[in-house]
């Protein structure tokens, strides 16, 4: 097992190269950079993505490029020659785009991801600020996600075929045809003072004078507020862990050891839960860490965004919009690492429940 582990170490050295590096070149094409967004503060203009100059003419005449001062910047007009320069120099661009990306990795070995362009923070700062609020999503959200869809996918499997397996799998396919941000949308519409009734807040995690408040008050508070976003997130992930819950536990309940049990004469429930749980839970535990990521810091951008709750996922989000290289890359680099590492716990986790499981013989 040693062995294997250290394999799988050493394989996320060049798993993390190769990510970083395709990033790394679709953002240095992607248009609008901080240079271009500082610009445009200076000038008094919109800051946008396509702030960038390109090298075809332009229809509006005060965004083109400026010869006098050979900046090749859109909005550069005015601006002297050495502010270029000096905006250049603060953002690291006056550099070829290979040296910073080496400097970039050799800052990262180190665990050195910078400051953010634009709120004068470091990005561990701001990842440390952000993640409460992503972790109180997340975590609601995997807890309940898992509490309904085990048991509910089990019981479909018990019960394949029958009413309440049809009702149920209706259910389950409107959660998961109907998008979380657009049911997020809905929930404010109903329940958020929206159109019809004002029984929940509309943003934010707390309510102004929170800490004024009694314990009491103050854990009342805090799920009221955290009730759409995390009953949102929940509808999109529990139709998928319910189908794979139901699938796996009907593929282990026709096989012939199960037969087998049943003609010694133990009861359903001791087959269910002695012989095909332990087999059947190997699929949704490899799905876990996949899943765990994805609510933590992809999956609740969106929610995040609909609600105004300032966590990682709205931290991403604004920092692609104002191009905020260190961000993108500082939480880009610490994602993937957990991603990767997660994978391995997952793995590990397949010997804890079923020791038949040797890894020592497989190949990475």
């Amino acid at each position: 097992m040693a062995a294997y582990i250290l394999r799988r170490l050493l394989l996320m050295i060049p798993t993390l190269f190769g990510i970083l590096l395709l990033n790394f070149v679709v953002i240095q094409l992607a248009p609008g950079g901080p240079v271009e967004q500082t610009i445009a503060h200076l000038q008094g203009i919109g800051v946008g993505a396509t702030s960038r100059i390109g090298a075809g003419p332009q229809s509006d005449t005060a965004a083109a490029p400026d010869s006098s001062n050979g900046s090749g910047y859109r909005g550069a007009q005015g601006l002297r020659p050495e502010l270029i320069a000096q905006i250049e120099q603060m953002y690291g661009f006056d550099k070829p785009a290979h040296e910073r990306f080496f400097k970039m990795l050799k800052d990262y070995l180190s665990f050195d991801f910078g400051r953010s362009f634009f709120s004068d923070k470091t990005v561990v700062e701001l990842i440390i600020e952000k993640m409460p609020v992503s972790i109180s999503i997340g975590l609601w959200t995997t807890l309940l996600t898992y509490l309904i869809s085990v048991p509910l996918g089990i019981r479909k499997a018990v019960r394949d075929g029958s009413t309440f397996d049809v009702w149920t799998s209706s259910m389950v396919i409107i959660g998961y045809a109907i998008p979380n941000f657009l049911f997020a949308i809905l929930l404010i519409v109903v329940f958020a003072g929206g159109t019809y009734l004002e029984w929940f807040p509309l943003r934010g995690l707390t309510s102004p004078g929170f800490d004024e408040m009694s314990l009491g008050e103050q854990i009342g508070d805090y799920f009221w507020h955290i009730s759409l976003p995390v009953f949102a997130s929940v509808v999109g992930s529990f139709a998928t862990l319910t189908m794979l819950t139901k699938n796996a536990f009907l593929d282990e309940i026709h096989k012939q050891y199960v037969l087998t049990a049943r003609a010694k004469g133990l009861s359903e429930s001791g087959v269910l839960y002695g012989h095909v749980f332990r087999n059947a839970m190997l699929l949704i535990i490899a799905g876990m860490p996949a899943a765990l990521i994805g609510i933590f810091f992809t999956g609740s951008m969106l929610i995040e965004v609909i609600f105004s709750l300032d966590g990682l996922g709205l931290l991403g989000y604004e920092a692609v919009i104002n191009r905020d290289y260190p961000v993108i890359f500082g939480t880009l680099y610490i994602f993937t690492l957990i991603g990767l590492i997660m994978k391995l716990i997952s793995d590990l986790t397949y010997t804890f429940v079923d020791p038949r499981i040797d890894f020592e013989s497989r190949e990475v």
